[in-house]
Protein backbone atom coordinates (compact mmCIF):
# COMPACT_ATOMS: atom_id res chain seq x y z
CA UNK A 1 0.00 0.00 0.00
CA UNK A 2 1.37 3.21 -1.37
CA UNK A 3 0.91 5.93 1.31
CA UNK A 4 1.35 9.60 1.00
CA UNK A 5 1.28 12.31 3.41
CA UNK A 6 1.87 12.88 7.22
CA UNK A 7 1.76 9.07 8.35
CA UNK A 8 1.33 9.02 12.22
CA UNK A 9 3.38 5.46 13.09
CA UNK A 10 2.29 5.34 16.30
CA UNK A 11 -1.43 4.89 15.73
CA UNK A 12 -0.41 2.57 12.41
CA UNK A 13 1.19 0.33 15.37
CA UNK A 14 -1.73 0.42 17.37
CA UNK A 15 -3.89 -0.01 14.66
CA UNK A 16 -2.37 -3.32 13.68
CA UNK A 17 -2.46 -4.40 17.17
CA UNK A 18 -5.75 -4.12 17.34
CA UNK A 19 -6.94 -5.67 14.41
CA UNK A 20 -4.77 -8.80 15.68
CA UNK A 21 -6.16 -8.51 19.06
CA UNK A 22 -9.43 -8.38 17.79
CA UNK A 23 -9.76 -11.23 15.59
CA UNK A 24 -7.65 -14.81 17.07
CA UNK A 25 -6.72 -16.28 13.25
CA UNK A 26 -3.85 -13.35 13.49
CA UNK A 27 -2.80 -14.86 16.89
CA UNK A 28 -2.85 -18.50 16.48
CA UNK A 29 0.73 -20.40 16.18
CA UNK A 30 0.65 -24.25 15.84
CA UNK A 31 3.25 -25.65 17.81
CA UNK A 32 4.42 -29.46 17.48
CA UNK A 33 2.52 -31.69 20.22
CA UNK A 34 3.45 -35.09 20.17
CA UNK A 35 4.74 -34.69 16.55
CA UNK A 36 1.67 -33.20 15.49
CA UNK A 37 0.93 -29.33 15.01
CA UNK A 38 -1.44 -28.38 17.83
CA UNK A 39 -3.85 -24.91 17.47
CA UNK A 40 -2.68 -22.39 20.13
CA UNK A 41 -4.23 -19.19 20.09
CA UNK A 42 -2.10 -16.33 21.67
CA UNK A 43 -3.19 -13.41 24.44
CA UNK A 44 -3.48 -10.17 22.36
CA UNK A 45 -0.54 -8.71 24.67
CA UNK A 46 1.76 -11.42 23.45
CA UNK A 47 1.14 -11.19 19.94
CA UNK A 48 1.48 -7.45 18.86
CA UNK A 49 2.96 -7.27 15.50
CA UNK A 50 5.71 -5.25 15.28
CA UNK A 51 6.16 -2.29 12.13
CA UNK A 52 9.54 -2.64 11.13
CA UNK A 53 10.28 0.32 9.29
CA UNK A 54 13.35 0.39 6.64
CA UNK A 55 14.54 3.40 4.75
CA UNK A 56 14.46 2.89 0.79
CA UNK A 57 14.93 4.07 -2.60
CA UNK A 58 12.32 4.22 -5.08
CA UNK A 59 14.53 2.34 -7.15
CA UNK A 60 15.27 -0.52 -4.53
CA UNK A 61 11.61 -0.61 -3.52
CA UNK A 62 10.35 -3.53 -5.92
CA UNK A 63 13.49 -5.57 -5.04
CA UNK A 64 12.87 -5.22 -1.30
CA UNK A 65 9.16 -5.26 -1.18
CA UNK A 66 9.56 -8.61 -2.92
CA UNK A 67 12.08 -10.03 -0.42
CA UNK A 68 9.76 -8.94 2.08
CA UNK A 69 6.71 -10.85 0.55
CA UNK A 70 9.12 -13.81 0.70
CA UNK A 71 9.11 -14.04 4.66
CA UNK A 72 8.72 -17.55 5.43
CA UNK A 73 6.97 -18.02 8.89
CA UNK A 74 7.82 -20.47 11.64
CA UNK A 75 4.31 -21.13 12.17
CA UNK A 76 5.02 -22.64 15.45
CA UNK A 77 6.01 -20.01 17.38
CA UNK A 78 5.43 -17.00 14.91
CA UNK A 79 1.92 -15.56 14.51
CA UNK A 80 1.14 -15.07 10.69
CA UNK A 81 0.52 -11.51 9.80
CA UNK A 82 3.71 -9.37 9.84
CA UNK A 83 4.06 -5.76 8.89
CA UNK A 84 6.86 -3.27 7.70
CA UNK A 85 6.74 0.36 6.39
CA UNK A 86 9.61 1.22 4.14
CA UNK A 87 10.10 5.19 4.11
CA UNK A 88 10.75 6.63 0.73
CA UNK A 89 10.50 10.46 2.10
CA UNK A 90 9.26 12.21 5.07
CA UNK A 91 5.93 11.68 3.15
CA UNK A 92 6.51 8.78 1.18
CA UNK A 93 6.16 5.60 2.56
CA UNK A 94 5.00 2.12 1.78
CA UNK A 95 3.30 -0.36 3.86
CA UNK A 96 3.65 -3.97 3.45
CA UNK A 97 1.16 -6.60 5.37
CA UNK A 98 1.97 -10.31 4.82
CA UNK A 99 -0.74 -12.90 5.87
CA UNK A 100 0.10 -16.43 6.03
CA UNK A 101 -2.52 -17.94 4.06
CA UNK A 102 -3.10 -20.44 7.02
CA UNK A 103 -4.98 -17.10 8.78
CA UNK A 104 -6.37 -15.28 6.34
CA UNK A 105 -7.80 -15.58 2.40
CA UNK A 106 -8.75 -13.09 -0.39
CA UNK A 107 -11.82 -12.51 1.18
CA UNK A 108 -10.14 -11.61 4.18
CA UNK A 109 -8.85 -8.60 3.24
CA UNK A 110 -11.71 -6.35 3.01
CA UNK A 111 -12.11 -6.46 6.92
CA UNK A 112 -8.37 -6.35 6.85
CA UNK A 113 -8.52 -3.68 5.28
CA UNK A 114 -11.38 -1.57 6.39
CA UNK A 115 -10.48 -2.35 10.39
CA UNK A 116 -7.08 -1.14 10.13
CA UNK A 117 -8.53 1.89 8.52
CA UNK A 118 -11.12 2.47 11.36
CA UNK A 119 -8.78 1.54 13.98
CA UNK A 120 -5.84 4.02 12.53
CA UNK A 121 -8.01 6.75 12.01
CA UNK A 122 -9.66 6.63 15.56
CA UNK A 123 -5.79 6.34 17.21
CA UNK A 124 -4.86 9.33 15.44
CA UNK A 125 -8.12 11.34 17.86
CA UNK A 126 -6.00 9.86 20.99
CA UNK A 127 -8.70 6.83 21.57
CA UNK A 128 -8.92 3.07 20.25
CA UNK A 129 -11.66 2.12 17.65
CA UNK A 130 -15.27 1.49 19.07
CA UNK A 131 -15.90 -1.86 18.10
CA UNK A 132 -19.08 -3.97 18.76
CA UNK A 133 -17.71 -7.77 19.72
CA UNK A 134 -17.32 -10.07 16.83
CA UNK A 135 -20.32 -12.83 16.64
CA UNK A 136 -18.04 -15.91 16.38
CA UNK A 137 -14.38 -16.50 15.72
CA UNK A 138 -12.56 -19.05 13.69
CA UNK A 139 -11.82 -21.53 15.75
CA UNK A 140 -15.74 -21.55 16.22
CA UNK A 141 -15.96 -21.87 12.36
CA UNK A 142 -14.04 -24.48 12.37
CA UNK A 143 -16.45 -26.98 15.65
CA UNK A 144 -19.50 -25.64 13.85
CA UNK A 145 -17.92 -27.24 9.98
CA UNK A 146 -16.83 -30.49 11.84
CA UNK A 147 -20.23 -30.70 13.67
CA UNK A 148 -21.90 -30.17 10.32
CA UNK A 149 -20.13 -32.55 7.89
CA UNK A 150 -20.23 -35.60 11.05
CA UNK A 151 -18.40 -38.52 11.00
CA UNK A 152 -16.84 -39.07 7.31
CA UNK A 153 -17.56 -43.31 8.20
CA UNK A 154 -20.61 -42.74 8.73
CA UNK A 155 -22.36 -43.72 5.71
CA UNK A 156 -25.78 -41.13 6.01
CA UNK A 157 -23.40 -38.08 6.98
CA UNK A 158 -23.01 -35.09 4.78
CA UNK A 159 -19.25 -36.10 4.61
CA UNK A 160 -19.70 -39.48 3.39
CA UNK A 161 -22.10 -38.40 1.22
CA UNK A 162 -20.11 -35.17 -0.48
CA UNK A 163 -17.22 -37.39 -0.95
CA UNK A 164 -19.46 -40.05 -2.46
CA UNK A 165 -20.58 -37.51 -5.16
CA UNK A 166 -16.23 -36.71 -5.58
CA UNK A 167 -15.58 -40.11 -6.24
CA UNK A 168 -18.03 -40.23 -9.09
CA UNK A 169 -17.54 -36.59 -10.21
CA UNK A 170 -13.64 -37.00 -10.73
CA UNK A 171 -13.24 -40.87 -11.68
CA UNK A 172 -10.67 -41.06 -14.68
CA UNK A 173 -9.87 -37.79 -14.00
CA UNK A 174 -6.78 -36.99 -16.68
CA UNK A 175 -3.36 -36.89 -14.76
CA UNK A 176 -2.86 -33.57 -16.53
CA UNK A 177 -3.40 -31.77 -19.73
CA UNK A 178 -0.88 -31.80 -22.37
CA UNK A 179 -1.07 -28.15 -23.70
CA UNK A 180 1.87 -26.51 -25.36
CA UNK A 181 4.52 -24.35 -23.16
CA UNK A 182 8.01 -22.54 -24.25
CA UNK A 183 9.90 -24.96 -22.47
CA UNK A 184 9.64 -29.04 -21.46
CA UNK A 185 8.29 -29.70 -17.64
CA UNK A 186 10.47 -30.01 -15.39
CA UNK A 187 10.78 -33.37 -13.46
CA UNK A 188 10.82 -30.59 -10.40
CA UNK A 189 8.89 -27.56 -10.38
CA UNK A 190 10.43 -24.61 -9.19
CA UNK A 191 7.30 -22.90 -8.21
CA UNK A 192 9.19 -19.73 -10.01
CA UNK A 193 6.74 -17.29 -11.43
CA UNK A 194 5.47 -13.84 -12.37
CA UNK A 195 2.25 -12.68 -13.29
CA UNK A 196 0.24 -10.11 -16.22
CA UNK A 197 -2.15 -7.45 -15.37
CA UNK A 198 -5.27 -7.86 -17.63
CA UNK A 199 -8.52 -5.92 -18.86
CA UNK A 200 -11.58 -6.64 -20.80
CA UNK A 201 -13.36 -4.00 -21.65
CA UNK A 202 -16.74 -2.58 -20.93
CA UNK A 203 -18.75 -3.28 -24.29
CA UNK A 204 -17.44 -6.82 -24.08
CA UNK A 205 -18.19 -7.55 -20.49
CA UNK A 206 -21.92 -6.46 -21.46
CA UNK A 207 -22.18 -8.77 -24.36
CA UNK A 208 -20.52 -11.45 -21.98
CA UNK A 209 -23.01 -10.87 -19.04
CA UNK A 210 -26.16 -11.03 -21.49
CA UNK A 211 -25.29 -13.59 -22.91
CA UNK A 212 -24.94 -15.56 -19.34
CA UNK A 213 -28.43 -13.80 -18.27
CA UNK A 214 -30.13 -15.40 -21.38
CA UNK A 215 -28.34 -18.87 -20.73
CA UNK A 216 -29.13 -19.19 -17.47
CA UNK A 217 -25.77 -19.51 -16.71
CA UNK A 218 -23.33 -16.81 -14.47
CA UNK A 219 -20.46 -14.98 -16.51
CA UNK A 220 -18.37 -17.01 -14.68
CA UNK A 221 -19.94 -20.26 -16.21
CA UNK A 222 -19.29 -18.83 -19.57
CA UNK A 223 -15.60 -17.80 -19.24
CA UNK A 224 -15.19 -21.44 -18.11
CA UNK A 225 -16.61 -22.60 -20.64
CA UNK A 226 -14.44 -20.62 -23.32
CA UNK A 227 -11.35 -21.89 -21.74
CA UNK A 228 -12.49 -25.37 -21.59
CA UNK A 229 -13.04 -24.92 -25.42
CA UNK A 230 -9.47 -23.42 -25.76
CA UNK A 231 -7.78 -25.34 -23.81
CA UNK A 232 -9.41 -28.41 -25.81
CA UNK A 233 -8.52 -26.64 -29.04
CA UNK A 234 -4.91 -26.36 -27.88
CA UNK A 235 -4.55 -30.29 -27.57
CA UNK A 236 -5.87 -30.79 -24.14
CA UNK A 237 -8.21 -33.30 -25.21
CA UNK A 238 -12.10 -33.13 -24.74
CA UNK A 239 -11.78 -34.00 -20.46
CA UNK A 240 -11.06 -30.41 -18.74
CA UNK A 241 -10.54 -29.99 -15.17
CA UNK A 242 -10.10 -26.62 -13.60
CA UNK A 243 -9.41 -25.71 -10.02
CA UNK A 244 -11.46 -23.05 -8.78
CA UNK A 245 -11.75 -21.08 -5.25
CA UNK A 246 -15.45 -20.66 -3.79
CA UNK A 247 -15.35 -18.22 -1.15
CA UNK A 248 -16.80 -20.85 1.69
CA UNK A 249 -18.54 -18.44 3.84
CA UNK A 250 -21.78 -19.82 3.93
CA UNK A 251 -22.91 -17.56 6.86
CA UNK A 252 -23.40 -13.84 7.11
CA UNK A 253 -21.27 -13.91 10.40
CA UNK A 254 -18.47 -15.37 8.90
CA UNK A 255 -18.52 -12.29 6.10
CA UNK A 256 -16.32 -10.10 8.25
CA UNK A 257 -13.61 -12.47 9.77
CA UNK A 258 -10.49 -12.77 8.68
CA UNK A 259 -9.25 -16.33 8.40
CA UNK A 260 -9.15 -18.84 5.99
CA UNK A 261 -12.78 -20.22 4.59
CA UNK A 262 -11.61 -20.59 1.17
CA UNK A 263 -11.64 -24.23 -0.39
CA UNK A 264 -10.83 -25.28 -4.12
CA UNK A 265 -13.36 -27.23 -6.54
CA UNK A 266 -12.54 -29.78 -9.40
CA UNK A 267 -14.67 -27.99 -12.20
CA UNK A 268 -14.43 -30.67 -14.96
CA UNK A 269 -16.04 -29.78 -18.44
CA UNK A 270 -16.56 -32.57 -21.26
CA UNK A 271 -16.07 -30.44 -24.66
CA UNK A 272 -16.86 -34.16 -26.45
CA UNK A 273 -19.51 -34.28 -29.23
CA UNK A 274 -19.37 -31.27 -31.02
CA UNK A 275 -21.36 -28.65 -28.78
CA UNK A 276 -22.48 -25.28 -29.60
CA UNK A 277 -20.76 -22.88 -27.48
CA UNK A 278 -24.44 -22.67 -25.49
CA UNK A 279 -24.99 -26.54 -24.96
CA UNK A 280 -21.27 -26.01 -23.49
CA UNK A 281 -22.30 -23.54 -21.65
CA UNK A 282 -25.43 -25.79 -20.26
CA UNK A 283 -22.99 -28.64 -19.38
CA UNK A 284 -20.61 -26.34 -17.62
CA UNK A 285 -23.79 -25.07 -15.47
CA UNK A 286 -25.51 -28.52 -14.41
CA UNK A 287 -21.64 -29.56 -13.47
CA UNK A 288 -20.59 -26.52 -11.44
CA UNK A 289 -24.25 -26.47 -9.50
CA UNK A 290 -23.77 -29.98 -8.49
CA UNK A 291 -20.02 -29.15 -7.21
CA UNK A 292 -21.45 -26.16 -5.46
CA UNK A 293 -23.82 -28.21 -3.81
CA UNK A 294 -21.11 -30.29 -2.29
CA UNK A 295 -18.71 -27.76 -1.71
CA UNK A 296 -17.29 -28.51 1.78
CA UNK A 297 -14.85 -31.35 1.45
CA UNK A 298 -11.70 -30.00 1.76
CA UNK A 299 -9.51 -30.38 -0.79
CA UNK A 300 -6.55 -31.66 0.57
CA UNK A 301 -8.95 -34.42 1.90
CA UNK A 302 -10.06 -34.67 -1.95
CA UNK A 303 -6.59 -35.31 -2.97
CA UNK A 304 -5.49 -38.05 -0.04
CA UNK A 305 -9.06 -39.69 -1.11
CA UNK A 306 -8.48 -39.97 -4.76
CA UNK A 307 -5.20 -40.55 -4.54
CA UNK A 308 -3.58 -39.38 -7.94
CA UNK A 309 -0.30 -40.21 -9.32
CA UNK A 310 2.26 -38.26 -7.12
CA UNK A 311 4.62 -36.18 -8.86
CA UNK A 312 6.73 -33.11 -8.25
CA UNK A 313 6.24 -32.11 -11.82
CA UNK A 314 2.47 -31.04 -11.19
CA UNK A 315 -0.16 -30.65 -9.23
CA UNK A 316 -2.75 -32.70 -8.77
CA UNK A 317 -6.08 -33.37 -9.81
CA UNK A 318 -5.69 -29.79 -12.40
CA UNK A 319 -3.22 -27.39 -13.33
CA UNK A 320 -4.89 -24.10 -14.18
CA UNK A 321 -6.98 -22.02 -12.07
CA UNK A 322 -9.57 -19.64 -12.80
CA UNK A 323 -11.11 -17.53 -10.16
CA UNK A 324 -13.80 -14.62 -10.91
CA UNK A 325 -13.37 -12.74 -7.33
CA UNK A 326 -16.99 -11.66 -5.88
CA UNK A 327 -15.53 -10.45 -2.84
CA UNK A 328 -15.88 -6.87 -1.53
CA UNK A 329 -13.19 -4.55 -2.78
CA UNK A 330 -10.31 -3.60 -1.09
CA UNK A 331 -10.01 0.30 -0.42
CA UNK A 332 -8.13 2.44 2.27
CA UNK A 333 -8.88 5.91 3.01
CA UNK A 334 -6.27 7.06 6.13
CA UNK A 335 -6.64 10.44 7.39
CA UNK A 336 -4.19 12.50 5.83
CA UNK A 337 -2.79 10.32 3.64
CA UNK A 338 -3.44 9.33 0.06
CA UNK A 339 -3.25 5.63 -0.04
CA UNK A 340 -3.17 3.43 -3.23
CA UNK A 341 -3.57 -0.12 -2.67
CA UNK A 342 -0.94 -2.50 -5.38
CA UNK A 343 -0.13 -6.17 -6.39
CA UNK A 344 2.24 -7.56 -4.82
CA UNK A 345 4.87 -9.20 -6.89
CA UNK A 346 6.90 -12.63 -4.73
CA UNK A 347 7.89 -14.41 -8.22
CA UNK A 348 6.04 -17.26 -7.44
CA UNK A 349 3.14 -19.81 -8.97
CA UNK A 350 1.48 -22.55 -7.59
CA UNK A 351 0.01 -23.62 -10.71
CA UNK A 352 0.63 -23.63 -14.49
CA UNK A 353 -2.16 -20.91 -14.62
CA UNK A 354 -4.22 -18.76 -12.62
CA UNK A 355 -6.46 -16.40 -13.78
CA UNK A 356 -8.14 -14.42 -11.60
CA UNK A 357 -10.46 -11.82 -12.60
CA UNK A 358 -13.04 -9.14 -10.67
CA UNK A 359 -15.87 -7.24 -12.44
CA UNK A 360 -16.22 -4.00 -12.47
CA UNK A 361 -19.59 -2.70 -11.76
CA UNK A 362 -21.17 0.82 -11.66
CA UNK A 363 -23.84 2.56 -8.88
CA UNK A 364 -27.12 0.76 -10.55
CA UNK A 365 -24.78 -2.48 -11.34
CA UNK A 366 -23.90 -2.04 -15.02
CA UNK A 367 -20.93 -3.93 -16.57
CA UNK A 368 -17.54 -1.71 -16.71
CA UNK A 369 -15.14 -4.08 -17.41
CA UNK A 370 -12.90 -6.75 -16.09
CA UNK A 371 -9.98 -6.51 -14.66
CA UNK A 372 -7.44 -9.11 -12.95
CA UNK A 373 -4.39 -10.39 -13.51
CA UNK A 374 -2.87 -14.34 -14.89
CA UNK A 375 -0.11 -15.78 -12.82
CA UNK A 376 2.22 -17.88 -14.69
CA UNK A 377 4.79 -20.71 -13.73
CA UNK A 378 8.02 -19.26 -14.97
CA UNK A 379 9.17 -22.86 -15.58
CA UNK A 380 7.12 -23.50 -18.80
CA UNK A 381 5.73 -20.06 -19.91
CA UNK A 382 6.84 -17.16 -21.02
CA UNK A 383 5.25 -13.79 -20.60
CA UNK A 384 4.51 -13.28 -24.20
CA UNK A 385 2.66 -16.77 -24.57
CA UNK A 386 0.59 -16.10 -21.65
CA UNK A 387 -0.84 -13.09 -23.10
CA UNK A 388 -1.24 -14.55 -26.46
CA UNK A 389 -3.22 -16.90 -24.50
CA UNK A 390 -5.23 -14.71 -22.38
CA UNK A 391 -6.22 -12.84 -26.01
CA UNK A 392 -7.44 -15.96 -27.41
CA UNK A 393 -9.50 -16.69 -24.19
CA UNK A 394 -11.44 -13.92 -24.74
CA UNK A 395 -11.71 -14.16 -28.36
CA UNK A 396 -13.33 -18.05 -27.88
CA UNK A 397 -15.40 -16.53 -25.27
CA UNK A 398 -16.33 -13.48 -27.01
CA UNK A 399 -16.54 -15.27 -30.59
CA UNK A 400 -18.75 -17.72 -29.15
CA UNK A 401 -21.83 -15.73 -27.09
CA UNK A 402 -24.06 -16.39 -29.88
CA UNK A 403 -24.17 -19.63 -28.71
CA UNK A 404 -24.88 -21.41 -32.07
CA UNK A 405 -21.48 -21.86 -33.15
CA UNK A 406 -19.85 -25.14 -32.97
CA UNK A 407 -17.25 -25.38 -30.38
CA UNK A 408 -15.59 -28.32 -32.77
CA UNK A 409 -16.04 -27.10 -36.19
CA UNK A 410 -13.77 -27.04 -38.72
CA UNK A 411 -12.23 -23.43 -39.49
CA UNK A 412 -10.70 -22.08 -43.28
CA UNK A 413 -6.58 -21.87 -42.77
CA UNK A 414 -7.37 -18.17 -43.24
CA UNK A 415 -9.50 -17.55 -40.59
CA UNK A 416 -7.00 -18.57 -37.85
CA UNK A 417 -5.52 -16.72 -35.54
CA UNK A 418 -1.63 -16.17 -36.16
CA UNK A 419 0.47 -18.98 -33.83
CA UNK A 420 2.37 -16.61 -31.31
CA UNK A 421 4.61 -17.92 -28.61
CA UNK A 422 5.09 -21.56 -28.15
CA UNK A 423 1.05 -22.29 -28.73
CA UNK A 424 -0.31 -23.55 -32.05
CA UNK A 425 -3.93 -24.20 -33.01
CA UNK A 426 -5.54 -27.99 -33.56
CA UNK A 427 -6.59 -28.70 -36.88
CA UNK A 428 -9.99 -28.05 -36.46
CA UNK A 429 -9.85 -24.53 -35.19
CA UNK A 430 -13.80 -23.31 -34.63
CA UNK A 431 -14.58 -20.07 -36.73
CA UNK A 432 -15.72 -18.00 -33.83
CA UNK A 433 -12.02 -17.79 -32.66
CA UNK A 434 -11.41 -14.11 -33.38
CA UNK A 435 -7.68 -13.57 -34.89
CA UNK A 436 -7.53 -10.17 -33.00
CA UNK A 437 -9.56 -9.30 -30.00
CA UNK A 438 -9.93 -5.44 -29.61
CA UNK A 439 -11.26 -5.60 -26.32
CA UNK A 440 -8.43 -7.52 -24.59
CA UNK A 441 -5.24 -6.04 -23.40
CA UNK A 442 -2.42 -7.52 -21.49
CA UNK A 443 0.72 -5.91 -19.54
CA UNK A 444 3.14 -6.69 -17.39
CA UNK A 445 2.54 -6.12 -13.42
CA UNK A 446 3.77 -3.10 -11.98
Amino acid sequence: MRLTGELDRDALRAALAEVVARHESLRTVFPDVDGMPCQQVLAPETAVPQLAVTSTTEAELPDVLASAARHAFDLATEPPLRAQLFTLSTEKHALLVVVHHIAGDGWSLGPLSRELTEAYAAWTRGHAPKWSPLPVQYADYTLWQNELLGDQNDPDSLFATQIDYWTHALADLPDHLTLPTDRPRPAVMTYRGDYLTVDIDPELHLRLADFARASGASLFMVLQAGLAALLTRLGGGEDIPLGSPIAGRTDQALNHLIGFFVNTLVLRTDTSGDPTFGDLVQRVRETNLAAYAHQDVPFEHLVELLNPTRTLSHHPLFQTMLALQNAPETEFELPGLRAGVELGRTGTAKFDLFFSLAERRGERGEPQGITGAVEYSSDIYDASTVRDLFDRWVAVAGCGRGGSRQVARAASTSSRPRNAGGLSWSSTTPPWLCPTPPSASCSRGR
